[in-house]
């Protein structure tokens, strides 16, 4: 006899999965809207190099530093008032941030990476727990949501700066109004529930195990690369001689063309011996993408941007889909999201940091491009360890 769902418990996953990806949809609007108006904030602010660097270092930082935080509070709130908590904070840095001058851009930017880092640590456990038979679906729809979000707040910021009077102030708060809706729906599917404390902290650590650090060190590599296409992409096109709208419109295409990637390249690495062979391709295709945007002629600019983002799609899903393989249960899985994500985070923030050092000192893109040339091959090195089909703690 063929079990079938209560309609109370299939309207609850469908309220549960809208809320999941309203929250995925902010996940990174509130990073890539900074890249394509850096130049007028650091203008606007008389920000340096360095300075637009740790500006757009923070954030990332940030979803390492916080990361530790997610558990703790999912133990005392539950993790979808956690998630909701972070989300209200969101937006409060969001709508803030933009209008409290140098000191109040840079502590609110500091927040939002905190809150996007808690959230990204959680949102796997749930999906891991409330959708058990289909976690690679979601987790292949949920990355997808999370890059159209990216991809619109970097393509349309700079049409919103010109549309406010040429004002960056209010193009960067616009995006608050996202995560109020994303608070608001999954403030409503928590409406009258029971939610379900976290399990109590573990006895055996992570920190001993070699494939953990090796999962840890392809997500952090990976993500550099990614928050210095985020952060720096827009300016060195510009630099080459691309319009603001163009460059930011070129880095909205690169984070689009992840999405069928993003679905595509765990799905077709499950049905292979391991996630070996599609590490190796996707960040071999990031890498070309990004010496093809940094060196070869700005005619082509448009071929290159959109191979890095079929590449950048690709492994930021196997990193994702890592955190699930690698893991026996779904306890040892949000632990290792937890490790390799706080970890990851904090090591992928030195990227965009040094990038901008990089730049100042050299005066032009040429050392950088090579910076991010030997971490897509460092990626790859640690990807083929963590592709192996093993697990953690198995030992």
């Amino acid at each position: 006899m063929t079990h079938k769902a209560h309609p109370q418990q299939t309207r609850s996953a469908l309220m549960m999965f809208v809320g999941m990806m309203l929250v995925a949809l902010n996940l990174r609007p509130a990073l890539t809207s900074v890249g394509p108006i850096l130049t007028n904030i650091g203008e606007s602010l008389s920000l340096s190099s360095i300075g637009q660097g740790v500006l757009t270092t923070l954030p990332v930082l940030l979803l390492g530093l916080a990361a530790p935080i997610a558990p703790r509070a999912a133990r005392k709130l539950g993790m979808e008032r956690a998630v909701l908590a972070a989300l209200l904070i969101l937006g409060v840095a969001m709508v803030s941030r933009p209008y409290l001058g140098v000191s109040g851009l840079f502590l609110g930017t500091a927040v939002v990476g905190g809150c996007i880092g808690i959230m990204s640590v959680l949102l796997p456990g749930i999906v891991k727990r409330d959708f058990p038979e289909s976690a690679s679906l979601m987790t292949g729809i949920y990355t997808a949501v999370l890059c159209t979000g990216a991809a619109v707040a970097a393509g349309a910021t700079e049409p919103l700066r010109v549309a406010f009077a040429s004002a960056w102030e209010p193009a960067l708060a616009f995006w608050t109004i996202p995560a109020v809706i994303a608070a608001v729906v999954w403030w409503l599917q928590l409406d009258g529930k029971q939610v379900p404390k976290a399990p109590g902290a573990p006895t055996k650590s992570l920190l001993k195990d070699k494939l953990a650090w090796q999962i840890a060190f392809y997500m952090g590599l990976q993500s550099s690369l990614a928050y210095t296409v985020f952060g720096w992409l827009p300016t060195i096109l510009q630099d080459r001689g691309l319009e603001p709208v163009n460059a930011g419109l070129a880095l909205s295409i690169s984070i689009l063309v992840q999405v069928p990637t993003a679905i595509v390249a765990p799905w077709v690495a499950s049905h292979m011996r391991d996630q070996r062979f599609m590490v190796v391709a996707v960040m071999l295709a990031v890498l070309a993408g990004l010496c093809g945007s940094i060196y070869a002629p700005i005619e082509q600019v448009w071929l290159w941007v959109v191979v890095l983002g079929l590449g950048q799609g690709g492994s930021f899903s196997i990193a994702l889909t890592l955190l699930a393989v690698r893991a026996r249960d779904a306890q040892t899985a949000a632990r290792l999201s937890g490790m390799a994500q706080g970890l990851g985070y904090t090591m992928a923030a030195l990227g965009p940091l040094f990038v901008g050092v990089l730049h100042e000192w050299f005066e032009n893109w040429n050392i950088a491009g090579a910076f991010l040339g030997m971490i897509a091959v460092s990626a790859i090195v640690a990807g083929l360890g963590a592709g192996r089909k093993l697990y953690v703690l198995d030992h």
